[in-house]
């Protein structure tokens, strides 16, 4: 397999800094652009050239896609927090989707042919079956899903009007960290539950907040899907290995592996 040059944008993040280090891993060239809001400049690996700026910036976006001769894109900026999306919408549609827009315009512009977004099983609202498939019906419940699947949609209606293939893929709950200690969930503030756990557990908060302990579930509380980090960073490389060996197809797919864990389960396990 050929290994073209990659764009991970927001690679300085939680996600796309395990993205980064999967790419050069495997051997693939691979630049980032991350405006350091949530990310970290120590996340991005040495040889692996970091851009400081905003992916709303198609001038900027060309002259990078110009320089490295990109030719896929790993999209994982953007704003992650629900509750915040509905206390500020705006920001979520102007980070998720407007900015998402901007960097799809400059990718077409330069003839980047390989789009890998990162998505959320939050597309999917409140979905009434277990486990979620992905012809579920896409009805969010918050700005943050919404946000997302109107990247979607804009993917899609690029994808066939343009020679651009894609992989959207949706996921639940994201956890751990990099196996060598090389980067791991570092945000300020961060709202998962197993880094929030393993603060309570260090003495670096004073509890742990649950919300909601009459779920139909067997413990009462909410069940989650979880994912760890490096192999959800996997499978973006092998989902961009098989957009660049079927062209003419685009992908969307699940990510997380079909067992889930309660909230109670998780604090037991930290405990």
């Amino acid at each position: 397999m050929t290994r073209v040059p990659v764009l991970v944008t927001g690679g300085a993040g939680y996600i796309g800094s395990h993205a980064v280090l999967a790419l050069a891993d495997a051997g693939w060239p691979v630049a980032v652009i991350d405006n350091l809001s949530t990310g970290f400049r120590w996340a991005v690996p040495a040889g692996v050239a970091l851009y400081e700026g905003d992916v709303g910036d198609e001038a900027l976006l060309g002259r990078i896609f110009a320089e490295q001769g990109t030719r896929a894109v790993m999209h994982f900026a953007g704003s992650i927090i629900v509750p915040e999306s509905v206390e500020q919408p705006l920001k979520y549609y102007l980070n998720n989707t407007v900015n998402s827009r901007s960097l799809l315009a400059a990718a077409v512009a330069a003839g980047v042919p390989h789009f890998i977004f990162s998505s959320t099983a939050a597309t999917y609202g409140a979905p009434e079956v277990s486990p979620v498939t992905e012809d579920c019906a896409r009805v969010p419940i918050n700005p943050y899903g919404t946000s997302k699947l109107m990247t979607e949609l804009m993917l899609a209606d690029v994808a066939r009007a343009h020679p651009l293939n894609y992989c959207a893929l949706r996921y639940f709950n994201v956890a751990g960290a990099d196996p060598q200690a090389r980067t791991g969930q570092s945000t300020a503030g961060a709202t998962h539950l197993i880094k929030v756990a393993v603060e309570a557990a260090l003495g670096k908060r004073d509890h742990v907040a649950v919300f909601g302990t009459d779920y139909d579930t067997p413990d009462g509380t909410g069940v989650r899907d979880y994912i760890h980090v490096a192999d959800l960073a996997a499978a973006h490389v092998l989902a961009l290995e098989a957009l660049i060996a079927a062209p003419e197809r685009s992908l969307t797919m699940n990510c997380g592996y079909g067992r889930g864990f309660s909230v109670l389960e998780v604090l037991d396990a930290v405990d």
